[in-house]
């Protein structure tokens, strides 16, 4: 499979929890990584989701936002992924942001160049990655 999605993330599903119109679906990732998504009731009976599930879940890098400091701060969006920074791509006006889990694997973020020196992103600086369940498009092999 070939995507234009940055961030590829192969994993299991663990659990599915329905709802009037939406499921919420966990993705476990084999580094121990858990992923959220939220997905409408005929996406989880047309992809045939249920635990033990082999599923990948997608996310576009623009939908990744990047934070150094999380410390006391409360968020709506279910997936943050505390890592390093492992590199940066600068372009004219955004750039490209690397981070590498515990685990070893990676996700990517794009964001501007302010946000880069504003947040004082560089490799090695402490970073977590967030992105909204709603953000994140989950598939199964064929």
């Amino acid at each position: 499979m070939q995507v234009s999605a940055r961030n590829v993330f192969p994993g299991t599903v663990s659990q599915v929890r329905p709802g009037a119109v939406n499921a919420e679906v966990t993705l476990a990732l084999p580094g121990g990584t858990e992923l959220v998504a939220v997905i409408t009731l005929d996406s989880v009976t047309h992809l045939g989701l249920a635990p033990g599930t082999p599923a990948v879940a997608l996310v576009k890098a623009p939908w990744v936002m990047v934070t150094t400091d999380s410390s006391g701060l409360r968020l709506s969006a279910r997936n943050c992924l505390a890592g390093t920074v492992e590199s940066l791509g600068e372009g004219a006006v955004n750039a490209e942001v690397v981070i590498v889990l515990p685990d070893g694997s990676r996700v990517v973020a794009m964001v501007t160049r302010e946000a880069v020196q504003a947040l004082q992103l560089a490799p090695g600086v402490a970073a977590t990655a967030v992105f909204k369940a709603s953000h994140v498009i989950l598939g199964v092999p064929a």
